[in-house]
């Protein structure tokens, strides 16, 4: 792939996006709103996750969470990586069927993993979810699908750390989650909380790792996102998601993804 190329595959498998790329892109503070695993290809990057710091490598695999803040810079020129994201509710049903227990409390522990089992089983998974595997794959696609989540959530021992969300800022932020197109001000998010607007803004971010407006944002990003893989047209999906315009939307789009909404559109349709 040329430096800069991102590409979406069409997935065999429902609640899975299965995207290719290589590029010298910096992406800033982001979340996602699914689980993702993936595996860097060739170059190295640092990136932040919820463990910190963190260096992956040419045949590493990288996993993230959804909600969890994370961002990624290429050490050197460029790297490349394959990526599966998977829905929430996928992941869910996969962990009570492994046995490790249900979507509730349940991440991956460890952002990067050296593991050449874990690498193997995920490079020969990719290319089955891609489409590029016959109807009688759909066994080995499942078994191989099983085994990787089960050995990412059993890869490594989770860092001691504070994840619960403050009931009180719990409340701000099922008020984002509800309508992330509403026109939300601080002082309604603080009063919803009972908190002076200083004492909200602090502790939302430190119970977040984002302020209440990257959140909003992300919160709309995503919500676009799913509108345009609905086949909604792009200039709809920035008025529903909450943004001003569509160019907006857009930058907004191409610094979390990599990727224009148009782009993303043609690959998803």
């Amino acid at each position: 792939m040329r430096s800069g190329q991102f590409r979406i595959f069409r997935s065999r498998a429902a609640g899975i996006e299965v995207v290719k790329a290589e590029t010298s892109h910096c992406f800033p503070k982001h979340t996602h709103d699914q689980f993702g695993i993936g595996i860097i290809e060739s170059g190295a990057q640092a990136s932040l996750s919820g463990r910190g710091m963190v260096r992956a490598e040419a045949g590493d695999v990288i996993s993230v969470n959804p909600n969890e803040v994370h961002d990624g810079t290429p050490i050197g020129e460029s790297r490349a990586w394959s990526m599966l994201y998977f829905d929430p509710r996928l992941i869910g049903d996969l962990l009570d069927d492994i046995g490790e227990g249900s979507l509730g409390g349940a991440e991956f522990p460890s952002p990067v993993i050296r593991n050449g089992q874990v690498a193997s089983c995920l490079k020969t998974l990719f290319p089955l979810l891609a489409g590029n595997a016959a109807p009688q794959d759909a066994l080995l696609q499942d078994g191989l699908l099983l085994s990787l989540v089960a050995a990412v959530m059993s890869e490594g021992v989770p860092a001691p750390r504070d994840t619960g969300v403050p009931a009180a800022i719990g409340r701000a932020r099922d008020l984002i989650e509800h309508d992330p197109a509403a026109p939300l001000t601080l002082a309604e998010l603080a009063d919803a909380c009972g908190l002076s607007h200083f004492r909200f803004l602090r502790a939302f971010t430190k119970a977040t790792g984002l302020t209440p407006h990257a959140y909003l944002l992300q919160r709309r990003i995503h919500e676009a996102r799913r509108l345009i893989a609905a086949g909604t047209p792009l200039a709809e999906a920035a008025f529903a998601s909450g943004f001003a315009d569509q160019s907006h939307m857009t930058r907004l789009f191409v610094r979390n993804f990599g990727i224009s909404p148009g782009a993303y559109a043609a690959a998803a349709g």
